[in-house]
């Protein structure tokens, strides 16, 4: 069990940093810096001299090589690899010890190397639907997910080394409102990703107002059309201004939701005596609103939009830990 721990400790704190990477590359606007998958421009790395990007260059004639995107691409697939690496380990490390892992530690692992081969299939189908908003949704949606479970391996196993802990004792109705807490950031989560990946983030440029309005002009119908037809890619989107922003407002609206709530959780927890829950749900939602509202008034700066990714991660992460810890 204490390899298990370890290795689910290391593999949590990386998948931070795949998230991270990923909105990196997306925000870089580098999601197709590599127009091949698994190589990139049929290097296992990247083209480094003249002959070698010329050979790139010619191969993919339509996608002219540029190594500033190229890079980022290069080093999310690197250690997201590394990640899908360390998780095979664990899986081999629970199969030989099988007999001393308890049944919820074992198939959650098992879980786990399914879950990020098929994330290993939505970052191919990434690059080679040429940035689809669905399909790129999709993938960050499934890496938070992965990460999420990974930290919950990790305290399962951690409590499994310490059995005389002292354990939180939600009560149903703690646990139905953790839960309905975790609804809300998750679709919130969805909303935020979507507003990313069709280049709506950019479309209300004020805040607290939209473009000076309480409610501009907004096409719901065609913002949230998750059949939209799309041209050779979708870099940087398609859509017209009054649908992207119809998502923007969404996401904006959803994280006042997401706040009364949340805030109405931790008055819950302060209520039942926990405190320390109390101020960490609250501590985690105000960063995230602060990195939310610098984006919109720093005009979306990359570490602080990588930051805002980061959030709600962590976010989600704490809520599910919290519910599904024992």
């Amino acid at each position: 069990m204490h390899k298990v721990k370890t290795f689910s400790l290391l593999s949590g704190l990386l998948g931070f940093v795949v998230v991270a990477l990923g909105a990196w590359t997306r925000l870089a606007d580098a999601g197709l810096g590599c127009p091949d998958w698994p190589g990139c421009y049929g290097f296992v790395t990247i083209p480094m001299n003249p002959e070698e990007i010329d050979l790139a260059n010619s191969k993919f004639p339509d996608t002219p090589y540029e190594v500033a995107k190229a890079i980022p691409e290069v080093v999310h697939r690197y250690f997201a690899a590394a990640l899908g690496f360390f998780i095979l380990c664990m899986n081999i490390v629970v199969y030989r010890i099988k007999e001393e892992v308890p049944s919820s530690i074992k198939y959650l692992t098992y879980f786990l190397l399914a879950w990020v081969i098929l994330q290993g299939t939505f970052g191919y189908l990434t690059v080679s639907l040429k940035l689809l908003p669905q399909i790129v949704t999709g993938h960050l949606m499934f890496g938070f997910l992965t990460t999420l479970l990974i930290w919950l391996l990790y305290f399962r196993a951690k409590d499994g080394l310490d059995p005389e802990r002292k354990k939180w004792l939600f009560s149903d109705n703690s646990k139905k409102l953790i839960s309905i807490g975790m609804f809300l950031v998750t679709v919130q989560i969805f909303l935020g990703a979507w507003t990313s990946t069709n280049y709506a983030s950019y479309s209300c440029t004020d805040f607290p107002l939209c473009q000076g309005q309480l409610m501009p002009e907004v096409d719901f119908e065609e913002g949230f059309n998750f059949f939209q037809s799309i041209g050779p890619n979708y870099l940087g989107g398609q859509l017209d201004h009054e649908a992207r922003l119809a998502i923007h407002m969404s996401h904006r609206i959803g994280a006042l939701i997401v706040s009364v709530y949340l805030i109405f959780l931790a008055y819950h927890f302060v209520v039942n005596r926990k405190n320390k829950i109390a101020f960490g749900v609250l501590g985690i939602l105000t960063l995230q609103v602060l990195l939310g509202i610098s984006n919109i008034i720093f005009a979306l700066p990359l570490l602080v939009a990588v930051g805002h990714n980061l959030g709600g991660l962590l976010l989600i992460t704490y809520l599910s830990v919290l519910r599904f810890r024992e």
